[in-house]
C-alpha cells in the first residue's frame, strides 16, 4: 500500500494498537477500493484526503447530536466525491450502482 494514511487528525482511520479497525466487512472493502484506486493513479492522496476532511467537517457542522458517527461512511463519500470529480457523469453511475447494491438482501453473497 502506498497511500500515506494520516496517523492523527480528522482524516486518520480508526486504529487499535496501531492496527486499522473495521467494524463491518463493507468498511474494509471501501478502504481497499480507495487505496487500490490511488495506487492505480486514479487520483492523488491529497485529493482524497481533502475530500475526506471536507466530508467530516460538513458532518460535524451539521451534527445535532442524534446522528451516529461512522468514519467509513465519510471515507466512502469522499471516494465518491473524488471519482465524481473526474467525470460528472460518474456521480449518477455511482448513485445507481449504490441503489442496486443496497437493495440486495443481507447475506446475499454467503449462500452457505
Amino acid at each position: 500500500m502506498t497511500a500515506p494514511l494520516d496517523l492523527d487528525g480528522p482524516a486518520a482511520p480508526p486504529r487499535s494498537n496501531g492496527e486499522l479497525v473495521f467494524a463491518e466487512p463493507w468498511e474494509s472493502r471501501a478502504f481497499g477500493m480507495a487505496v487500490t484506486l490511488h495506487d492505480a493513479d486514479v487520483f492523488t492522496w491529497p485529493q482524497f484526503r481533502s475530500a475526506l476532511v471536507a466530508r467530516i467537517a460538513a458532518w460535524e457542522a451539521a451534527a445535532t447530536g442524534g446522528e451516529s458517527w461512522n468514519y467509513y461512511v465519510h471515507w466512502l463519500g469522499a471516494l465518491e466525491d473524488v471519482l465524481a470529480g473526474r467525470d460528472p457523469r460518474f456521480a449518477d453511475e455511482v448513485t445507481a450502482r449504490a441503489r442496486t447494491l443496497a437493495q440486495r438482501p443481507a447475506g446475499h453473497d454467503h449462500g452457505h
